[in-house]
């Protein structure tokens, strides 16, 4: 038993297996390195074959696992091996062993040398298994085997598996059936083996330290953190990302510059050298009036632009004109007929009430907890009378999407009717379930899950 557990203990490795890449043509050479058992035991009756004792033989395949009583086994490295990858999943390899036998089946034996030297071809299942860690295989071949310098001929027929750790290591077992041709001194017998296959060989057309095989720009010269790919301009996006790959810029503007600082690439900048706003193309707004200066009568003075940016009346200082002011005497924005807009901080004090709403356990009703919450919510929304909101419920990926979509859809409904029974005008509210299709976590872990289990209210942008 304690040579079978030599020869077992790599398979503790395979607790480490993940996915890999197997031998191929952008990986063509692996040398292996391992152990070998031979067993005479399981190969069969064979009255032909003198040189064996008809009691050291079973039928084929008896006791084939028996390795206490009929494996024989070096406790060394006992096998090398070397392969090269011939193309279509076929690989060919060259393999010398060497054992000691101290038993034939059941009798035992003066602790006879063993050597052996084999060719096989090999047929890997891994592709057609979808590429995985599991690389099943099967062959056949031919080799030279000496056994108390008694050396003699054999066809073999065998079976493997390896297990991929990485792109270059990967654990092999194979069973290997060896067949005597000649029946006065031949010994035919199983040999087992188990080994640590290295890969190596690969491809690197563009000759940047990157293999093809996981080179998205196999043929042009680029960089590991680009998987391959160039970043001429060096500020570190890839050129095929990047809109002005010859003029180093900012991610947030996909590889563009500048210039100014004020948010706006230079290609779509009017005003590239002067700090400016979005809304004016890049170009600045001194008094803020929603005109350019460039195109501003009274620069430094708000003003309508019917007035070409020079003021008429507004006592409230919005930039919004009495007659046309909603809200007159509170100051607000020209976007919302002067009345206040919704802001940032107020969006988000929103959201953090949203998201501590609760549900009872897979249904729409609102936990007893979550109703101080939507007070909150209730006195937000009063103090912005004119706005209107989308009620928008979430799910995690648990259970089936329909489910989940039904889900969704009530509770961003129970929501909205406790707003409404609260005061909250109906027209102001739409809700909306969109089940598991917009997650924000990965709903691989609870904690993702939690997260993705959401309220959300979001402002309807005006027409």
């Amino acid at each position: 038993m304690k040579h079978l557990n030599r020869l077992l203990v790599a398979a503790v490795l395979f607790l480490g297996i993940g996915i890999a890449n197997a031998q191929d043509e952008n990986n063509p050479w692996a040398v292996e390195v391992g152990m070998n058992a031979v067993d005479v035991y399981s190969a069969g009756l064979n009255e032909d074959q003198v040189r064996i004792p008809a009691g050291a033989r079973g039928d084929i395949f008896d006791e084939y696992f028996n390795a206490n009583d009929h494996w024989n086994i070096l406790p060394s490295v006992s096998r090398i091996a070397l392969s090269r990858y011939i193309g279509s999943g076929f690989v060919f390899t060259a393999a010398g062993s060497i054992n000691r036998i101290d038993r034939l089946g059941d009798i035992p034996a003066d602790d006879l040398s063993y050597y052996g030297v084999d060719g096989e071809v090999k047929y890997s299942f891994r592709n057609a298994l979808g590429g995985s860690w599991f690389d099943p295989s099967i062959g056949i071949g031919g080799g030279y085997t000496w056994v108390d310098d008694i050396g003699f001929g054999t066809a073999n027929a065998l079976v493997g598996v390896k297990f991929w750790f990485n792109d270059y290591l990967a654990l092999n077992l194979q069973s290997t059936f060896k067949n005597a041709f000649e029946d006065s001194y031949g010994i035919t017998h199983f040999q087992h083996s188990a080994g640590i296959v290295f890969q190596f060989g690969g491809k690197d057309t563009d000759g940047d330290g990157i293999y093809d095989k996981d080179d998205e720009c196999p043929e042009t010269p680029g960089l590991a953190e680009f998987n391959g790919c160039p970043d001429t301009d060096g500020d570190g996006i890839e050129d095929r990302n990047d809109a002005c790959p010859n003029t180093p810029g900012l991610a947030e503007f996909n590889g563009c510059p500048d210039t100014d600082g004020d948010g706006i690439p230079d290609p779509q900048d009017e005003c590239p050298t002067v700090a400016g706003l979005a809304a004016l193309n890049g170009c600045p707004d001194a008094d803020g009036d929603g005109i350019a200066d460039k195109d501003d009568a009274c620069p430094n003075e708000a003003g309508p632009k019917e007035n070409n940016g020079c003021p008429w009346p507004d006592r409230d200082g919005d930039g919004v004109i009495d007659k046309d002011d909603q809200c007159p005497d509170v100051a607000g924005t020209v976007a919302n007929n002067g009345c206040p807009e919704l802001t940032v901080e107020v969006m988000k004090a929103l959201n953090d009430y949203a998201k501590t709403i609760l549900f009872d356990t897979g249904k729409t009703t609102l936990k007893p907890a979550s109703l101080k919450v939507l007070d909150n919510v209730v006195a937000i929304l009063k103090e912005y009378s004119n706005a209107r909101f989308h009620i928008d419920g979430h799910t995690d990926s648990v259970g089936s999407e329909a489910n989940n979509q039904k889900l969704s859809e009530g509770r961003a409904a129970s929501v909205v009717n406790y707003l409404i029974e609260n005061g909250i005008a109906s027209n102001r509210l739409v809700a909306r379930g969109f089940g598991e299709s917009k997650p924000i976590a990965p709903n691989t872990t609870k904690e993702g899950r939690t997260t993705n289990r959401r309220t959300e209210i979001n402002l309807i942008p005006r027409n």
